[in-house]
């Protein structure tokens, strides 16, 4: 039923676009701010798609599709703002344009639009990517992955199965924040830096809205359980602007440059992950303030060095 209304070369550049920050933002001063952001940035500063670079989705067996970003509206007006959109969206633009005929309902008890058959064809899943990435496995609901300028989109067939491990993983995070009356709670947060060993349990994540320029307010993401936990002197940690790094020139983020005495430099720095515990595909790049979460079972930031 239809529902009408979303060099090394590159991978050394992506670990730094999404978890990485190259210059600290705070110095690591223990005696500074519980949270703070880059001086040079402006709090929530809005940005614009780039239309003139135009986009592209491959559908595998049927090609690939050009579209003009102005033109995609977004059927998730829950979570995004106008002029923001996600991978899902380009499909519902394609298939209202008449250049794919698209089955697809929104399931509540998952919080996404699930595709059901695309030109007769079903068992869709996606991968996609931003400017210098690469292909991963994820497990994150197409209708919350915001769309960016010079992004790999592509859309495949796989099996039921691996459908249905998704969508119940889906499943158990709305159950478990509907069992906390709406509220995100996560049973477990872990930090681990050089210098970090941090656990916290049953975090009840507050919005910032940090990026109130993408999201709608309100709206949940990764970063906001680090700001909740700086908000309750539980932790402290500086951000950071980037719009782009080496040759990722679409980032366009904030990042976390510093925990308590961990402070990010040259290819050192933290990344995260959030999901639920033993499914492969939650360590995907997508910066921690554009990733939407619902109610993960677990969120883990670690550090690596390239």
């Amino acid at each position: 039923m239809k529902t009408k209304s979303l060099a090394f070369i590159f991978s050394a550049v992506v670990l730094l676009v999404v978890g990485l920050v190259i210059v600290s933002a705070g110095g690591g001063d223990e005696t500074g701010p519980v949270g703070s952001l880059d001086e040079n940035t402006v709090f929530g500063e809005a940005t614009e798609t780039d239309s003139a670079l135009g986009g592209r989705i491959y559908i595998e067996g049927l090609g690939d599709f050009d579209f003009d970003p102005d033109a995609v509206k977004t059927v998730r007006e829950d979570i995004f703002t106008p002029n923001h959109f996600s991978i899902f969206d380009i499909l519902v633009h394609l298939d209202d344009s008449g250049r794919i005929d698209m089955d697809y309902s929104y399931e509540a008890a998952m919080n996404t639009n699930v595709i059901e058959a695309i030109d007769g064809e079903e068992n869709w899943w996606y991968v996609a990517f931003y400017d210098g990435g690469w292909e991963e496995t994820n497990n994150f609901r197409m209708d919350h992955y915001p769309y960016k300028d010079k992004m790999y989109i592509r859309l495949f067939q796989t099996d039921q199965l691996t459908l249905d491990s998704k969508y119940n993983a889906f499943r158990e995070e709305i159950e478990r924040r509907e069992a906390n009356g709406g509220r995100v709670i996560i049973p477990e947060v872990i930090i681990i830096g050089p210098d970090s060993n941090l656990r916290f349990s049953d975090v009840e994540v507050r919005p910032h809205d940090l990026r109130n320029d993408v999201f709608q307010p309100g709206v949940i993401t990764a970063i906001d359980a680090i700001m909740t936990l700086g908000d309750g002197g539980k932790l402290a940690y500086d951000l950071q602007w980037q719009e782009s790094v080496g040759s990722a020139e679409v980032v366009r983020s904030y990042w976390v440059s510093r925990i308590d005495k961990d402070v990010s430099y040259g290819g050192c720095g933290f990344v995260y992950e959030a999901g639920n515990w033993g499914m492969r595909g939650n360590h995907i790049h997508i910066p921690s303030d554009t990733r939407v979460i619902n109610s993960p079972e677990y969120e883990q930031w670690f550090w690596i060095c390239l």
